[in-house]
């Protein structure tokens, strides 16, 4: 290492994986900071499947028997992020080597490190730390998300689970309580973290939870606009073809909290004049869709193919139960799509009534009636749609976080 990249400040960045919503943003963040002079690292964890494209300075921590060994115990002991002691050990001498000036965290869940190990390292040796969260997960027992059930018990202390179908991942034991003293005790006493969160709705449950000692910033997630914006290509033509309202829903796992049986309700209840495009479907939802006349496109890795779905929308219908900021909403108006959504998490955050309408969670008449209001007069939102999108450039999303390494 030359004496000019050892004046580089350098970053690492936690994620669990490096492909997804928050791998993308992950490598991102690793390539512009590389372009701003600085020296970055992403460590993820070790993962079987084909989908990681690594690169230089992408470090990987742990093998298939650790990680699969993490994944057991956490099962049988209702305990998780507490095992993975000789990959963590090992990232620990990894940040030895490197030296970071700042450790930025993104999902540190799923069975791959040991938090308590991690967390007194960074202590010790006094690193800034920033920490984006992109769920619930890190002020809970266990629970990426809460808000379907209800349960609010991590602001005073989990155990006795009355939801133990939701623990994450699936535990024979209800430890939430202890996992939740293991968290409060590793996180608590960094000497300079920043916590940051997608939206002000996250924001405010993290300043009701123990993370309240830090100060929390908002970021919001963005979107590449040179992809997201009106195209009429093949696709745009083939469902304009059909001369009805396109009614567009898209998710990467359909189920009932992303709202899939509201889409079967609304293909009974909405007339013939509307037609019902699921994006992100696999063969045996099709199956089942197929007697409730809901057109399936399975997911599609071409982004320009899924702005042309977008544009041939008359409206985007977002009936998800949990979420914390979901960029769909966006990448919708950038292609100067109206969008309804459920009142619940971050989803409402990024909509007025210039570009969109939002209905109380499950009130699916309200829902149907803003839909029908909608399609009526679809292309008067058009422009302000994409004015609305301007405001979430990815990459001026990204150099939000850029002014804050060099902060």
């Amino acid at each position: 290492m030359s004496d000019h990249d050892q004046g580089k400040k350098k970053i690492v960045l936690i994620n669990t994986v490096l492909y997804g919503s928050t791998g993308n943003i992950v490598k991102q963040l690793k390539s512009l900071a590389g372009e701003n002079g600085m020296e970055a690292y992403t460590v993820s964890a070790y993962a079987r499947n084909n989908r990681m494209k690594y690169e230089n300075n992408d470090l990987v921590i742990g093998n298939y028997f650790d990680r699969y060994l993490h994944l057991w115990l956490s099962r049988v002991t209702g305990l998780s992020g507490t095992f993975s002691l000789f990959s963590t050990f090992k990232l620990t001498r990894l940040l030895k080597r490197i030296k970071p000036d700042v450790i930025h965290l993104h999902n540190l869940h799923n069975a791959y490190i040991n938090l308590p190990i991690l967390f007194r390292y960074i202590k010790k040796n006094n690193i800034k730390v920033i920490w984006t969260l992109h769920d619930c997960w890190a002020f809970t027992g266990r629970c990426p998300h809460f808000v379907m059930t209800g349960c609010e018990r991590w602001k005073n202390g989990c155990g006795h689970c009355p939801y133990p179908g939701e623990l994450y991942p699936v535990a024979k034991h209800d430890n939430t309580l202890k996992m939740l003293q293991i968290k409060k005790k590793s996180f608590s006493g960094v000497s300079d973290m920043t916590i940051v969160t997608p939206s002000e709705w996250l924001a405010g449950l993290v300043r009701q939870s123990f993370l309240s000692a830090y100060p929390v910033r908002v970021i919001n997630n963005g979107i590449d606009l040179s992809v997201f914006k009106p195209l009429e290509g093949g696709l745009y033509k083939e469902l304009k073809a059909e001369g009805k309202y396109i009614v567009l829903g898209v998710a990467l796992d359909w189920n009932t909290r992303k709202g899939i049986d509201v889409f079967k309700w609304l293909s009974k209840e909405l007339g013939d004049s509307y037609r019902i495009v699921l994006v992100g479907t696999d063969e045996t939802l099709e199956k089942e869709l197929s007697s409730y006349g809901i057109k399936c496109i399975k997911r599609t890795s071409s982004q320009s193919e899924l702005a042309e779905i977008y544009s041939a929308a008359d409206v985007f219908v977002n009936p998800t139960r949990e979420d914390t900021f979901p960029t769909v909403n966006i990448e919708a108006l950038a292609c100067g799509t109206p969008v309804i959504t459920f009142n619940t998490g971050g989803s409402p955050e990024c909509l007025d009534d210039s570009c969109g309408l939002i209905v109380q969670r499950d009130d699916i008449e309200s829902l149907r009636y803003a839909i029908e209001t909608i399609c009526f007069q679809s292309q008067h939102y058009h422009i302000d749609c994409i004015n609305k999108a301007s405001k979430y450039d990815v990459y001026d999303k990204f150099n939000e976080y850029i002014k804050m390494y060099k902060e």
